[in-house]
């Protein structure tokens, strides 16, 4: 049995991981969604397993594998194997509305948010905090199910013709549309919890923000490294350690009215920026390697 298996699903993103593990000779097993799994099996395909299925799954198959992931990597855990970003991570990144709950309980701030499940109080829940704003999916990903409106007659339009997105749980975030300090917000990357990187990403007004290579290519996306304050970087270690993140991003913009920074996305799917060479002069792949590396010593 190898020592290290991968889940994933995504064709392009992880290659840059794979070939990093190629170069150090970490010899390790891909395995994709697609076979039946047996709920009475107590094997492992490998003591240490890197979880990286994506929220965006269900944009690439209408019969995705968010669910039936959630399950596997439970027996997976159960049978002892170290699942990274396992199932405490997973119940995190499936629900935006956690991740707001989570982010307001440490004390940080948020964008004023209500969650719904009928179209039907999404009307209500939106002169609670005003326009504009947008309904977003609880689960989604690449930025889609992401819809702005500007006046209260333009919802109530689209409660009435089914125009609103859809998430695959039923479950709607009507959320004010926070005018962004600069136009751009700022991703931080964690590694074991732990501070990695930070990228200012802007998108000219787009909600598809994703930095990695599958996304960038012909998206209009900007990227550039910075180095956030202290509080921002000990915030988003703290998010980390809460969500149970082994690696994983934390987005947060700077309110233009009132210069708050308000978090608003916590992504355990961190397939790192594009070009990360050119954009932060060394490759996070290389330092997420040495971790698992770690990682599986201490497994054993």
């Amino acid at each position: 049995m190898t020592s290290l298996a991968i889940l994933y699903e995504h064709p392009a993103w992880f290659a840059p991981l794979f070939a990093a593990l190629d170069r150090r000779g970490i010899d390790h097993a891909l395995l994709t969604p697609g076979t039946a799994f047996d709920p009475a099996d107590t094997s492992v395909p490998a003591p240490l397993i890197l979880n990286r299925i994506a929220m965006s799954a269900f944009l690439r198959e209408g019969e995705h594998p968010i669910f039936w992931a959630q399950s596997l990597l439970a027996q997976w855990e159960a049978a002892g194997a170290r699942v990274l970003n396992g199932t405490r991570a997973l119940a995190i990144d499936t629900s935006k509305a956690r991740q707001l709950a989570l982010i307001s309980r440490l004390g940080f701030a948020i964008p004023a948010t209500r969650v719904v499940h009928r179209a039907a109080d999404v009307v209500a829940a939106a002169d609670s905090i005003g326009f504009p704003l947008v309904v977003k999916a609880n689960i989604g990903g690449a930025g889609a199910g992401i819809v702005r409106f500007d006046s209260r007659d333009e919802l109530r339009a689209a409660v009435e013709d089914g125009g609103l997105p859809g998430s695959i749980d039923g479950v709607l975030l009507v959320q004010l549309l926070v005018p962004i300090r600069g136009g751009t917000i700022t991703r931080i990357e964690t590694l074991d919890r732990d501070y990695l990187y930070a990228i200012d990403v802007a998108g000219g007004g787009a909600f598809d923000l994703c930095p990695a290579d599958a996304c960038v290519a012909g998206s209009g996306i900007s990227m550039a490294a910075v180095e956030p304050p202290a509080a921002l970087r000990e915030a988003a270690e703290a998010i980390a350690r809460a969500a149970h993140l082994d690696l994983g991003g934390v987005e947060v913009m700077i309110d233009d009215r009132c210069g708050t920074p308000r978090f608003y996305d916590i992504n355990a799917l961190s397939n790192f920026v594009a070009r990360p060479l050119e954009v932060l002069g060394w490759d996070p792949h290389d330092r997420l390697v040495d971790r698992i590396v770690r990682w599986g010593q201490e497994t054993i």
